[in-house]
Formats: structure tokens, sequence, C-alpha cells
């Protein structure tokens, strides 16, 4: 392999040769392998770019040896589970409510500070409105 990238990168370097420019008459800049018989042109420096290291042959990164780092790391790592376990039991209740909802068109509810009878209109907002929380929150 590493004789490989050798051969590669002298490859690379022996097919650059020289690259001459100069600019014409018009105004226009030119770039030629060989140069101008009837004008003066100058040499661009064809450098070969440094040979890349395949995929396989990067280093991984290496492992943070701050504790500052790794207990920040854990505490984030608790707060996004923590958050995801409230997400789900949200998740849940709503899609109880939902069915609840959706199953039952004769609901009452506390409105008001008095129990009551929900409208078939209030019914469906509340179906519409749990809905629109399921797309909003829950995958």
């Amino acid at each position: 392999m590493i004789l490989t990238s050798l051969l590669l990168t002298l490859g690379t370097t022996a097919m650059a040769g020289q690259v001459y420019t100069w600019v014409d008459k018009q105004g226009v800049t030119h770039f030629s392998e060989q140069p101008p018989s009837d004008q003066a042109s100058s040499t661009l420096s064809t450098a070969a770019p440094p040979p890349r290291l395949p995929a396989a042959e990067k280093l991984p990164p290496l492992p943070s040896s701050d504790p500052d780092q790794e207990g920040i790391e854990r505490k984030v790592k608790r707060d996004i589970a923590i958050q995801e376990a409230k997400r789900r039991e949200y998740c849940e209740t709503v899609r109880t409510n939902l069915a609840q909802l959706e199953n039952n068109p004769r609901l009452r509810a506390q409105i008001s500070g008095e129990m009551r009878r929900l409208t078939e209109e209030e019914r469906q907002a509340r179906i519409a409105e749990a809905k629109r929380a399921i797309e909003g929150s829950c995958r």
C-alpha cells in the first residue's frame, strides 16, 4: 500500500510538468503546456497536493482525558434521557386522550368549574388539537 501511494505521488508530479501563462493582445489570459512562440510568458509552479489518506487509515479521535468534560457529557446525556422520558409520557397521555375523544361521542368535561357534556364541535376541536400535538411532539 505504501508503494502504491509512492508511485501515485511520483506519477502525478511527473505528469504535472510546466504550465505557461501569458496575456494576449485582447487581454485574455492563456494557460498551456507549451510556451507561445510570438510573445513572452511566465511559468506557474505546479506542486502536487499532499497525498490523501484513505478513510480506513484515518485515526480515530483521541478519548477525552478531561474529567470536567466527561462530567458535562454525562450530565447532558442524563438531561436528554429525562427529557425523552417526559416526552414519551406526554405522548402516551395525548394518545390516550385522543382515543377517548374519538371513541366516546358523549364525553363530559369540567368547563368553567362545572361538569357538562362536550358539544360535537368542542369534541372535534379537541380531537384536532390532540392530533396536532401528536404530530408536533410524538414520532
